[in-house]
């Protein structure tokens, strides 16, 4: 194969990417952090880690080969909530915080205090990632504070380093936006892009003045659909952007899909260059520029690696496509398709995965080395990264001839489902009848989501029995002296379906992938959630089955102990796929099905065991929406199949519950009436109920728990808060209907804090009861 080269008309190509793992390898911005939210760090000893860790992050990109390293990527918390301080869009609530003291007011803002609640959290747009939602209104005033940008932009350059400081686009800003509480439903926060503007500009003057040569611009919320409107806002915003007299260079970058009717609008605006993905789906993006003339005269950053999943590139077929895109623009550079914030750090360092699998994984550092590679093959040919394309097309090999990937009992079971498998035997009016005389709770019953406090000790009988200092029969114990607790504190508090806590459980996903066939487990894969919550996706590598059950003995164990019903816990098939690292190698509808038929065994096993609610999550239903609307009825079909494929077997007396949490919701409550859970929760209480009057509005007909308790902040809410909440949960939802619950799982909370808003939940619960019957009587 041969490939195009740079010519003295071509610049030579540059690496880069557009962010990187903030948390170092070890974690060592959580541990800093966190140690600072209890006093045990300091403020100079956090803002200390935290430089240490820019700058390693920084000089080991300009060891991989990485000619233009990202600044201003690095967050305490998140991105977002840091463009929201960059921009003065403080809200009222917090002002009096950071005014005291910036660091800490920065916290409540994320995390809420115990008097003032924190900005509500969701989905960065198809991603795990969840970022802090600005509230703005008409009222909001914008002013510039450029002093984190400005200060590390200067931390590199002083490495000697060339820096390119990364901001959250002023469209795509607004777009994520909501009204503040207060604001009318309909205020549109793009009506202030004239008021941002001039914020943005003075921003871009100070990196200017700081030595930005160029200054990167993100724009992710135009490869969704976007009106006239919305595309011409964003054609002012940079037509005015770049005619300012004295800034960088700009280079605007969009991910996670196409840009579709966006491109054309970015391609002529006054800026210098576009970043653009060009994988998986958003591979259209080289035909639509082609179309729309390229980028005459401009730079052009070829998202080729993909930034957002673990196997290695194909390198041979990205230097094709980039010499393809070298007649397009006047440089071409290379680049991951999206922030590497959404991968692991090092897969070299996972010692316990197989050698000849090993090879088959690029996590951040390994994409890196493969962007710089591409960089020089593009520039100097293919012959001078000639051991490298033979050591790559060895390792694709290997993935692709491998048994590993294929299981013929798998396929053949998966190819025999039918329509009739994915349907209970009797509607939803039949079954809660049934349900309803079996379970006998009262109106309003409270349950939780699953998860309880995963204390220190827990995570020590875990690292106690990985390290030999207790045998398997010595944590067993551990284990069921904490469930005994958790049982017993439930029913003292007056819980009505209780759950076992899950204290055996590291994670809701890398707990059953740790058990089924087809998986991959990581040692060291963490990967950015939220603030400190780090996750370790588990790596789908071959075809899913069950050997065994997962999680009966401990359901069963946990409903001898009490006569109230106790909830049966599972991760559902999509969540499975969504918050693990996916095979490339065939449709996501196959794997899902699955994963559901694995999952269904074990629904299977705990209604044969004597469980009576079960309780199968997908709080990714929303976030694996694809972007664009000429997408989701193909995703929404093998989703929903693949939730009623894993629920449908058991009998009409068995109720199913599902969950989700921190996502937009109103663009899939169909979807959401599909699954046809007897009983669905729901993340509401920062959202103010909205969930709930969506739900109202499309005439959901089954039961809703929308949350009356943040459990991602550690404010404890008082009765009278979640009594309110409740009422406002009645406007929508008749009360036969409605569950009492948190908005998510307890295991990121202490026990003070669970015990009291427990007690608070079910408290506001009676009270709204007694109201109800005084009403009705």
């Amino acid at each position: 194969m041969t490939t195009r080269t740079a010519t003295t008309k071509t610049a030579a190509a540059r690496a880069t990417v557009y962010g990187y793992p903030r948390q170092g390898p070890n974690r060592e911005l959580k541990k800093a952090i966190e140690g600072y939210w209890k006093g045990r760090v300091d403020a100079d000893a956090l803002r200390s880690t935290a430089a240490e860790l820019r700058r390693a992050a920084w000089q080991d990109l300009a060891a991989s080969g990485i000619d233009e390293v990202p600044t201003g990527d690095f967050s305490y918390y998140d991105h977002v909530l840091d463009t929201t301080v960059m921009v003065g869009a403080v809200p009222e609530r917090h002002r009096a915080a950071v005014a005291a003291d910036a660091l800490d007011g920065y916290f409540a803002m994320a995390r809420g205090t115990q008097d003032v609640a924190p900005l509500e959290m969701t989905k960065w747009f198809d991603t795990n990632y969840h970022y802090l939602v600005p509230e703005l209104g008409p009222d909001t005033v914008f002013t510039a504070d450029s002093s984190k940008q400005v200060a590390e932009l200067r931390e590199a350059l002083a490495l000697g380093l060339d820096g390119r400081p990364v901001l959250v686009g002023p469209v795509t800003y607004l777009l994520l936006s909501k009204p503040a509480p207060g604001v009318a439903d309909d205020f549109d926060p793009l009506t202030l892009l004239d008021r941002l503007l001039p914020v943005y500009a003075e921003v871009l003057t100070d990196l200017r003045a700081s030595g930005a040569a160029w200054v990167q611009l993100d724009e992710p919320a135009l490869v969704q659909d976007r009106t006239p409107a919305e595309l011409n806002a964003a054609a002012r915003a940079y037509r005015d952007l770049g005619a300012l007299a004295d800034r960088p260079k700009l280079l605007v970058a969009s991910y996670f899909d196409r840009l579709g009717e966006a491109l054309p609008v970015l391609a002529k605006a006054p800026v210098d260059g576009l970043a653009l993905d060009f994988t998986g789906s958003a591979a259209a993006n080289l035909d639509e520029l082609a179309a729309v003339g390229g980028l005459p005269g401009k730079r052009l950053v070829a998202g080729v690696v993909d930034g957002r999943n673990v196997w290695v590139n194909d390198l041979e077929r990205s230097l094709a496509t980039l010499g393809t895109l070298l007649g397009l623009a006047e440089r071409v550079d290379v680049a991951a398709s999206c922030s590497l914030l959404h991968v692991p750090l090092d897969a070299s360092v996972e010692r316990d995965i197989e050698p000849q699998i090993r090879r088959w994984l690029a996590f951040a550092r390994q994409k890196t080395t493969e962007v710089a590679t591409l960089a020089k093959g593009l520039t100097r040919g293919t012959g001078v990264v000639a051991a490298e394309l033979a050591a790559n097309r060895a390792a694709l090999n290997s993935r692709a001839t491998s048994p590993i990937t294929r299981d013929p009992a798998v396929r053949s079971r998966a190819a025999a489902v039918t329509e009739s498998d994915g349907r209970r035997s009797q509607p939803y009016g039949e079954r809660t009848a049934a349900q309803r005389a079996l379970l006998n709770l009262p109106l309003l019953p409270t349950t939780t989501i699953g998860s309880f406090p995963q204390t220190g000790e827990l995570r020590s009988a875990r690292a106690d029995l990985r390290a030999g200092r207790i045998d398997t029969a010595g944590y067993e114990d551990r284990i069921r002296n904490e469930i005994r607790e958790v049982v017993s504190f439930q029913e003292k508090a007056g819980i009505d379906v209780l759950v076992h806590g899950e204290p055996e459980r590291n994670d809701m996903v890398q707990y059953f992938a740790e058990q089924l066939n087809g998986y991959l487990a990581t040692q060291h894969g963490w990967v950015q959630s939220y603030g400190t919550r780090y996750v370790r996706p588990p790596v789908l590598a071959g075809d899913i089955s069950r050997p065994e059950p997962m999680t009966v003995r401990w359901t069963t164990y946990a409903q001898s102990l009490s006569d109230r019903p106790v909830k049966g816990m599972l991760t559902g098939p999509v969540t499975m796929l969504a918050w693990s690292f996916v095979r490339d190698d065939q449709p996501l509808g196959d794997t899902a099905r699955q994963v559901a038929l694995a999952l269904r065994d074990e629904v299977n096993d705990l209604e044969t065991n004597g469980t009576s609610v079960i309780q199968v999550d997908e709080p990714a239903l929303r976030e694996t929406l694809p972007l664009r609307a000429t997408d989701h009825a193909a995703y929404l079909a093998w989703a929903t199949e693949a939730f009623r494929l894993t629920t449908s077997g058991v009998r009409p007396d068995t109720q199913i519950h599902t969950h989700m949490c921190y996502a937009e919701f109103g663009d899939i409550v169909q979807a959401i009436d599909d699954l046809d859970a007897d009983v669905i929760s729901l993340e509401a209480a920062r959202s103010h109920m909205q969930v709930a009057h969506e739900l109202a509005a499309h005439g959901y007909p089954r039961e809703a728990g929308p949350g009356v308790y943040d459990i991602h902040s550690p404010r404890v809410p008082s009765v009278d808060e979640a009594a309110a909440l409740l009422r406002t949960g009645l406007e929508a939802i008749p009360a036969e209907r409605l569950w009492v619950n948190p908005d998510c799982g307890l295991k990121t909370r202490g026990w003070p804090e669970t015990r009291a808003s427990l007690e608070h939940l079910v408290a506001a619960a009676r009270t709204v009861r007694e109201e109800l019957g005084r009403s009705a009587s």
